[in-house]
């Protein structure tokens, strides 16, 4: 099954997994000490992520390293982006908006004059 950026990062532990290698490569056990669920569970979520391509694992000697490939998380970068514009468009009309009722509402009141 082929798997994608955004599947990798629907789950807090992939996302975990991701900063806590994004700086500094880890092997498998040092990124197991960081959670609360076994050895195996962590091994998943590695391969997940390296299914991804957001994790590529190397061999050295007896020790499988973690380093982090941060570039798919662009795509997701992007779609968020879009939406980002939409909201801060929609934001704006709504202030415009919130400015004429304050606007009108600090207007003197006209009174009528008794003929």
């Amino acid at each position: 099954m082929r798997r994608d950026v955004f599947q990798a990062i629907a789950d807090p532990t992939r996302r975990a997994i991701i900063n806590l290698i994004a700086n500094q490569s880890m092997n498998v056990n040092a990124i197991a000490e960081n959670f609360k669920i076994s050895r195996p569970a962590v091994s998943l979520q590695v391969k997940i992520l390296e299914e991804c391509g957001l994790i590529s694992i190397i061999t050295q000697g007896r020790e499988r390293v973690c380093e982090a490939r941060l570039e798919p998380l662009r795509e997701v970068s992007s779609w968020v982006e879009n939406y980002r514009r939409h909201w801060e468009e929609r934001h704006a009309r709504l202030d415009d908006v919130l400015l004429t009722m304050d606007d009108e509402e600090k207007k003197p009141i006209k009174k009528k004059r008794k003929k």
